[in-house]
């Protein structure tokens, strides 16, 4: 098995091709307060046309957004593209499990969530994996990569 170099640049294709192709995104640790940066990116996403699924346990957090909140990944009703995650890198691998159980086809760490076992959990199920990185900030950035070739 060879497994991708998550110390390295994700390609922009293979950015943007992830996120062509999910439609259901599960966002463990959404969170219900707006000051929250994954409350901005479910937000955007959502907007944008996502199918967004929060993941949140705490019991009184029922919905975010007019969105049902689920507890667990396992919980949900529905097929999940993509397993967005906002929660702590030593938390991943058990996400990463989850997700496999699930048959998520997409891992996605956000900024600062990076957990090399995680990845390699997610890929020897045929997953793909981006760690450290947003989709918000991804599916924006063709928009705001500077001209370099324009003249001032």
């Amino acid at each position: 098995m060879t497994y991708m170099n998550h110390d390295e640049p994700y390609s922009e294709d293979y950015l943007q091709g992830i996120l062509k192709s999910v439609k259901t995104i599960a966002m463990v640790g959404a969170s219900p307060d707006k000051t929250k940066f994954s409350y901005g990116v479910l937000r955007v996403l959502h907007e944008t046309g996502y199918d967004m699924i929060p993941v949140n346990p705490r019991p009184d957090v029922t919905e975010i957004r007019g969105i049902k909140v689920y507890p667990t990944l396992a919980s949900i009703d529905r097929p999940v593209d993509m397993v967005e995650v906002f929660r702590r890198p030593e938390d991943l691998p058990g996400i990463a499990r989850e997700a496999v159980a699930i048959g998520a086809k997409v891992l996605w760490g956000q900024i600062g969530v990076v957990n090399m076992e995680a990845a390699r959990i997610a890929e020897d199920a045929g997953m793909k994996v981006v760690m450290n990185h947003c989709p918000k900030i991804e599916l924006f950035r063709p928009f705001w990569k500077p001209k370099l070739h324009l003249g001032i």
